[in-house]
This record gives structure tokens, C-alpha cells and sequence, in this order.
């Protein structure tokens, strides 16, 4: 019993841990609040990491069920996230390149702790596939509790991380510097934008039948 637990923590962990990406997201932040004092990013942090928590915990336990039921299959779910994960990048690449930080912290209005910071940026729809995906049930074989008890273990792991990373994002970015930092960040906009354009064709390739070459 404990060591499928224990595989079962890993898979889950293997397979979404790389696709969040907590520090990748962590230095997202900075573009999106640039400024802000140890409480603001304490607060934060601490609101990302939940709101990651209870998107992965939905998506693994009833995702299966929610597609089932709106009769939305896996490939259109990959287009639909491509389609936001793209545009999400793209606009980071086209951003203002103002060096006001007072314009850059106003251009999302609103607090930006679910939205972008949560989804896309942290848990995108590629999370959410692969997180369906490995998920606790489906309608046909119902819930399969071993594997609940695994996916709380590695989402509550995944879930600190996250925090830890956005928590001390200001940290590593004063460690890089400002013009690094613009840097990182454009290179990450662009990393976002393929993603997006690979689920895009992913879901596309499997909705038309092509062969799907990812290299």
C-alpha cells in the first residue's frame, strides 16, 4: 500500500511539478508587481500557492467528471489552453518597455493573485490537462481513494514550493539585477508563447489525426 503511494506520489509530482514551475513563475510575478513590501508578497505568495492548491485538488479529483459532463475530450481542452497560454506570452513580449514602476504596477488593475498570477501563469491549462490526466477518478472506474491520499501529499509539496518561490521573488530579482531581470523575463514571455503554440498544435494534430512530432 505505501509504496503505491509512494509511486503514485511521484508520478504526480514528475508530471506537473516541471509544467508549473514554480520559479519560472515566481519571476513572472516581478512583471506583474514589481513593487511591493515582505507583507504584500507574503500575502501574496501565500493567496497563489492556495489558489494553485484548489485548482490542481478540482482538476485531479473531479476534472474527469466536469469534461464528461460539458462533453469537452482532452484535445479540445489542449486547444482552448494553447489559444490562452499563447496569448498570455504574447502579450508579455509586446508589454510596455516603460521604466516607470508606478505604470507598470497599474497596468493590471485589480488584484492579480488569481488572475494572471494563478491562471495562466502558475496553473495553466497544460497543468490542468496533465492533472486531469493523472487524475484520482474517472466516470466509468469511479474514485479511487490510495491515489486521493497521494495527491494531497504532492499537491500540498507543489503548493509550498510555489509559495516559497513567489514569496522570495524579489529576492532572486534583486540578485539579477534590473536589466537581467527584463531579461529573464522576456525569455520566459517567449518560453510561454511556444508552449501555448505546442498545446495549441497538440490539440489540433489529435483533433484532425496528424502525427504530432515534439521534439
Amino acid at each position: 500500500m505505501w509504496m503505491d503511494i509512494g509511486k503514485a506520489i511521484f508520478v504526480i509530482v514528475a508530471a506537473l511539478l516541471p509544467i508549473v514551475n514554480p520559479p519560472g513563475s515566481a519571476l513572472l510575478s516581478l512583471g506583474i508587481v514589481p513593487v511591493a513590501t515582505p507583507e504584500e508578497r507574503e500575502r501574496l505568495a501565500r493567496q497563489v500557492a492556495l489558489n494553485s492548491l484548489l485548482l490542481l485538488s478540482g482538476s485531479l479529483l473531479v476534472g474527469a467528471y466536469v469534461l464528461a459532463f460539458f462533453g469537452i475530450s482532452i484535445p479540445v481542452l489542449r486547444v482552448g489552453g494553447g489559444l490562452v497560454i499563447a496569448a498570455a506570452g504574447w502579450r508579455m513580449l509586446n508589454g510596455s518597455d516603460d521604466d516607470d514602476d508606478d505604470a507598470t504596477v497599474h497596468r493590471h488593475h485589480g488584484d492579480p493573485a488569481f488572475y494572471p498570477l494563478t491562471l495562466p501563469f502558475t496553473v495553466g491549462p497544460g497543468s490542468i490537462a496533465v492533472a486531469i490526466a493523472v487524475g484520482t477518478g474517472t466516470p466509468r472506474q469511479g474514485i479511487d481513494w490510495m491515489h486521493v491520499a497521494a495527491a494531497a501529499i504532492s499537491l500540498v509539496a507543489i503548493s509550498a514550493s510555489i509559495y516559497v518561490s513567489m514569496r522570495y521573488a524579489d529576492r532572486l530579482g534583486h540578485r539579477l539585477g534590473k536589466e537581467r531581470t527584463k531579461v529573464v523575463l522576456q525569455l520566459l514571455a517567449f518560453v510561454i508563447f511556444c508552449i501555448g503554440i505546442q498545446l495549441l498544435w497538440r490539440g489540433l494534430s489529435e483533433l484532425l489525426g496528424l502525427p504530432n512530432h515534439a521534439t
